[in-house]
């Protein structure tokens, strides 16, 4: 790949289902790697780059690896974009790392937690020293306690020296948290961004954040063709009645605005709901029941699980595609793995519209530069 390509090329880690991904390549990067731990989203991540049509180039040319992303060399492990990858030739070197260490639902132990994959973020960014960096994280991180280890990250970045090739160090242009609600996402999931640019890269040039939306999408609006089509086989018949009640008051809630943040939860307990108290609580004002997550209609009709999933008394229950579409997924991207798993990736994943606004901003600087670059010859 060229300078004078139009694409731009990417290196993800904890890229879990793909939201991210997802977001960047709509934004006009192509991946060379995509690193993902968890079996279930590394599955997802390689299904659908294997068959759909607008994902041709990295069913050619990106390597899908499940594995620990602390084990993960780039000279050793790229095989299929082994003949693109060029230590300071990559564009963006982006990563959602896990939230756990700085999220209010959790003991926010911060560098403290094991699961802290800062360390290996930056690291990669010295060996890879990609042309922008690009963090995503939970809001948590900026709470003031962690005021000291935020210092901390930027000071390494923008420190980093100059590797055996003179390629420097990165400033930071931007940490602050964006909220999904703003970029037409139907739900509250604000999340903290870094962007970071090469310094040989940015120069001069001056880095414009992305600007919110002006439309709030509502779940109403979001949902209403996939509820409509959970009901309809029960409108006509003996339920016409309680389906067309049940329907009605989840219209009239949902119209109301956007959803609570969607969580994913733990691999060490149950089986998924949609969050703690107080997420259910908001659930069900917008007429859905947030104390699990409903089989999909083939399999809700074959277990006869409708009683449960459509008819509760607190409204119906989410399925796992219609929680994707909260988080902003395509309808075209599925998930593998069991109702669990598949929707334990869509509750940890980052919205793709707010992934593509992000990502855009950053292309155009990194256009500005190749446009900069090529006046000088």
């Amino acid at each position: 790949m060229t300078g004078t390509d139009e694409d731009y090329t990417s290196i993800e880690i904890c890229a879990g289902a793909g939201g991210q991904a997802i977001g960047l390549h709509a934004a006009g990067f192509r991946h060379l790697a995509l690193i993902e731990i968890d079996k279930h989203a590394a599955a997802t991540l390689s299904s659908n780059i294997d068959v759909h049509p607008k994902w041709k180039w990295e069913h050619q040319n990106c390597d899908v690896l499940c594995m620990d992303v602390v084990k993960f060399e780039p000279e050793e492990h790229l095989q299929k974009s082994k003949h693109l990858y060029r230590k300071g030739e990559v564009d963006l070197l982006a990563g959602g790392v896990p939230c756990p260490p700085f999220s209010h639902a959790g003991k926010q132990l911060g560098e403290d937690d094991e699961r802290d994959l800062f360390p290996r973020i930056l690291q990669l960014a010295d060996q890879i020293r990609p042309k922008a960096v690009m963090i995503e994280n939970v809001r948590g991180l900026m709470d003031a306690k962690f005021d000291g280890y935020r210092e901390r990250i930027q000071a390494e970045l923008e420190q980093m020296e100059p590797d055996d090739d003179g390629l420097p160090g990165y400033k930071v242009v931007q940490w602050k948290v964006f909220e999904a609600a703003d970029f037409s996402v139907p739900q509250l999931r604000p999340r903290s961004i870094l962007v970071a640019f090469r310094r040989d890269v940015l120069q001069d040039l001056k880095y414009e954040e992305p600007v919110p939306g002006t439309e709030e999408r509502t779940v109403y609006k979001a949902l209403e063709k996939t509820m409509k089509a959970r009901f309809k086989p029960f409108l006509e018949g003996p339920r016409a009645a309680e389906a067309k009640r049940i329907l009605d008051s989840w219209s009239q809630g949902a119209a109301k605005g956007v959803a609570p943040t969607l969580v994913g939860g733990s691999k060490k307990h149950g089986g998924a709901d949609l969050g703690p108290s107080r997420a259910k609580k908001a659930w069900r004002e917008l007429g859905v029941s947030g104390m699990g997550v409903a089989n999909d209609p083939e399999v809700c009709k074959e277990k006869g699980t409708e009683d449960r999933d459509l008819f509760g008394p607190e409204g119906p229950m989410l399925t796992v595609r219609q929680a994707a579409i909260i988080q902003g997924f395509p309808e075209y991207w599925e998930f593998t793995g069991g109702k669990t798993a598949r929707y334990r990736q869509v509750g940890n994943a980052f919205p793709p519209p707010v992934a593509e606004a992000v990502g855009k901003s950053i292309i155009e600087v990194l256009r500005a530069a190749r446009e900069r670059s090529e006046r000088k010859g």
